[in-house]
């Protein structure tokens, strides 16, 4: 059976003491998708995502202040963040010898417990 794509439209919000979620998606039944969702932690941190899915393909346009985020606009999507630039002194890094110890193999330890337990399991005893 073949079902013909039907239009829909849906959405949600969620707000505890901590974070917000929003979501909403419409469509025309003909392929064509719209949409966005937005969320924010208890940092403030948010990211808002608008797309559309069309016969254009997948397009979307995200508006932020996450750190460490800049536009470089990647595929079709257009980034937009409004994070402060902050210029940071960057530390040296120096690697330091890790020493290796030798370890006996050790065969069995006593009673065994878990999967393998009164010769249920995996064939190990």
């Amino acid at each position: 059976i073949h079902h013909h794509p039907q239009p829909y439209a849906f959405g949600y919000s969620v707000r505890d003491h901590h974070s917000a979620q929003h979501r909403q998606e419409t469509t025309n039944g003909h392929g064509s998708v719209v949409g966005s969702y937005e969320f924010t932690d208890a940092r403030g941190i948010a990211r808002q995502v608008n797309y559309v899915a069309d016969h254009a393909g997948f397009r979307a346009q995200v508006n932020t202040n996450e750190p460490g985020t800049s536009n470089q606009n990647p595929a079709a999507v257009h980034l937009n963040s409004y994070q402060p630039h902050v210029l940071r002194a960057v530390e040296p890094v120096h690697a330091h010898p890790v020493g290796v110890v030798a370890v006996s193999a050790v065969h069995r330890l006593g009673p065994r417990y878990g999967l393998e337990h009164d010769g249920y399991g995996y064939g190990v005893s």
